[in-house]
């Protein structure tokens, strides 16, 4: 197909992420892509900036995952899980328990990640409720928070500020502290905590879980806050004996420097979530991992089982891929890398520190965010950087870089050199 037809099609029929059908921003055609790079239909190619919204950690056509999905495809593509099991999910299974820390020992293999939030929230629901409890159905979280976008998901997530206002009157109306004001690498003071902790104290015996993104809160605002501050959380769930959800999805494998976020704060929570990276961006898969104690919470009330089935739970071929995409991560020095990429951020990223109009500039891991004082001319933006080169998809005031772990130096310094130079041209044509 010739990218104008493709385009025509793309035009009169094809629906995009938060878009609306008419009027809406350009679409760049895609032929290929390979390593870190994007081969657009008129033969440009493009420094992917986003890993493909954070999970393509090692780029694309990896010959490893290219070869996992090979084989498995000769072997099964897809089975029930419902009475089936097969090597794949058991593999994976085995392995997410032995990567997490050591209270999670149940895995419920799901489709996305929305999909696994509504599980873990559907999870801490039926743990209350088997322990003849059921009035603690309510969640705590903390604004800026992003977890999704399906009912449950949309319901902790930012209710101001996040996408999901407009459905804000249909919502489970959920508990909502403020956002962490301690940043990361910094104390949790007693004035920073203290909202949550009053909050705890007030609605314990209608809440079922806290829930929250670990160390960075992604598309709510890209924040990097206190390891200390989680830890408190965590003590004070154990106070409050509310169970705690960490959705690691976007911060899970790696990408703030340890493999899960929450080693930053030495805590393991009840119940965890993970999605994204776990294939490598090929196949949508996602997890969710749960304690000893909510999974036999569960079984031992009516019904005594979870009351949920997803029909592609446990694909094969996704599971095939995510247990090479894990190994393939871990073969090699990962944190070492993610050192590397923090310190070309850090690097790359500092000029647009003098630029008038930003608000600020910060790094953790794998994440390089710019945050301006003002929201970004989306289509303005997006057609420059691609005239530079490179794939970045701001939103509201933040340019942010997440790019595959593969980018090589040379292809890293580009990228932020095309960050601070069309921001530097937005400067001039504001003035």
């Amino acid at each position: 197909m010739d990218s104008a037809t493709l385009l025509a099609i793309d035009r009169a029929h094809a629906w995009h992420p938060y878009t609306a059908p008419l009027d809406r921003d350009p679409v760049y055609p895609v032929r290929a892509a390979r390593g870190c790079e994007l081969e657009l239909c008129d033969g440009r190619v493009l420094i992917d900036g986003m890993a493909s919204w954070w999970c393509a950690i090692h780029g694309y056509n990896h010959p490893v995952l290219n070869q996992a999905a090979r084989a498995q495809l000769d072997q099964m593509a897809h089975v029930m899980f419902g009475g089936l099991t097969h090597e794949p999910a058991m593999r994976l299974v085995r392995t997410l328990v032995e990567l997490t820390p050591e209270p999670l020992q149940h895995v419920f293999l799901c489709d996305s990640g929305s999909v696994a939030v509504e599980v873990a929230i559907k999870m801490a629901l039926q743990f209350w409720i088997a322990a003849g409890r059921p009035e603690r159905h309510r969640l705590l979280t903390i604004r800026s928070g992003y977890h999704g976008d399906t009912f449950n998901a949309m319901s902790v997530c930012d209710p101001v500020t996040g996408m999901h206002q407009l459905f804000n009157r249909v919502l489970p109306q959920q508990v909502f502290a403020p956002a962490p004001s301690c940043r990361f690498g910094e104390a949790c003071a007693e004035a920073d905590i203290a909202p949550v902790a009053e909050l705890l104290a007030r609605h314990r015996h209608e809440l079922a879980a806290v829930i929250l993104e670990p160390i960075v809160q992604g598309a709510g605002g890209m924040r990097f806050y206190s390891a200390d501050y989680l830890r408190q959380v965590r003590e004070l769930c154990d106070q409050y004996d509310v169970l705690l959800i960490a959705d690691e999805i976007a911060t899970g494998f790696g990408r703030t420097g340890r493999l899960f976020a929450c080693e930053h704060a030495g805590i393991a929570p009840d119940i965890l979530t993970l999605g994204k990276a776990l294939t490598g961006g090929y196949v949508t898969l996602a997890a969710t991992l749960a304690s000893q104690r909510v999974a036999h919470g569960i079984a031992s009330g009516a019904p005594g089982m979870f009351m949920h089935g997803p029909t592609f739970m446990g694909n094969p071929l996704a599971c095939a891929i995510a247990n090479a995409s894990i190994e393939l991560l871990l073969a090699h020095d990962w944190a070492a890398n993610i050192q590397r990429l923090e310190h070309g951020l850090n690097t790359g990223l500092a000029p647009a520190r003098t630029l008038a109009g930003v608000a600020e500039v910060r790094v953790l891991g794998g994440i390089g965010v710019v945050e301006l004082e003002q929201p970004v001319p989306m289509r303005e933006i997006q057609r420059q950087l691609v005239e530079r080169g490179v794939w970045v998809r701001p939103f509201g005031r933040l340019v942010y870089l997440m790019p595959p772990y593969v980018i090589t130096d040379a292809q890293l310094a580009h990228l932020c050199a095309a960050v601070v130079a069309v921001l530097g041209e937005q400067v001039e044509q504001a003035e």
